[in-house]
């Protein structure tokens, strides 16, 4: 599943963000890259172990367990500290495929989902969309800055070419509670059905009580803890 997540940071903290990303201390992106990645990947990528990457990677991680629908549809076990990353002039990521295994210092996760938010807005730059090879196709994105996007690890990928301006994100994976991708969608879609029961109808509703407890049933069954 490929979801739009919109609004993770607001205008004001995305500016808030960019004003210390872009005075940071940028370098080759082929830093975290594994051996497919590193013939395809040219780009600039903060340090992993800057101030900025982990300052502001650990505002990312926190608005992300404070997203609802980021929760509800990723349903995270764990998540990798979430890195950044910088094209411009000519800049792109050839097509590839993530790494299963993710592992920096104690942290080791298998990559169930990809994520990539987008702190530049559309107007900054050319070029720059995220091509993820979708079942039906692939699939162009390029989001509001403050918007994620979120989508299997398994998935072919790429990000074409940067002709103007400069295009800054943050990305990272995480594991899943739920290893399945359909598993995960299912409920995600449950989950978003008994909010809307629950709208309407209200907590008390016998057909809310009825689906929450399927949803909880399912997870029980499939989740990995």
């Amino acid at each position: 599943m490929l979801l739009h997540i919109p609004g993770v940071f607001t205008k004001d903290e995305v500016a808030t963000l960019r004003a210390r990303l872009d005075a940071g201390p940028w370098a080759d992106g082929n830093m975290t890259s594994g051996h497919q990645s590193a013939t395809a990947k040219v780009n600039r990528q903060l340090p992993e172990d800057s101030v900025e990457a982990r300052e502001i990677g650990a505002l990312v991680h926190q608005a992300l367990n404070a997203n609802p629908m980021f929760v509800s549809a990723a349903l995270p076990h764990t998540i990798f500290p979430p890195l950044f990353n910088r094209y411009e002039g000519g800049e792109h990521f050839d097509v590839h495929v993530d790494n299963a295994i993710r592992q920096r210092g104690q942290t080791r996760i298998r990559s169930d989902l990809s994520a990539t938010l987008f702190l530049s807005e559309p107007d900054e730059y050319d070029g720059g969309e995220l091509i993820i090879e979708e079942m039906y196709g692939p699939q162009s994105v390029k989001l509001p800055a403050g918007d994620l996007v979120l989508y299997p690890s398994k998935s072919l990928h790429r990000v074409t070419p940067v002709t103007r301006g400069a295009r800054v994100g943050s990305f990272f994976w995480l594991q899943s509670l739920v290893r399945d991708d359909a598993d995960r969608e299912t409920l995600f879609r449950l989950d978003v059905a008994i909010q809307r029961v629950n709208a309407d109808k209200g907590p008390k509703d016998a057909a809310v009580l009825e689906l929450t407890a399927v949803y909880h049933n399912l997870l029980r069954r499939w989740a990995e803890v």
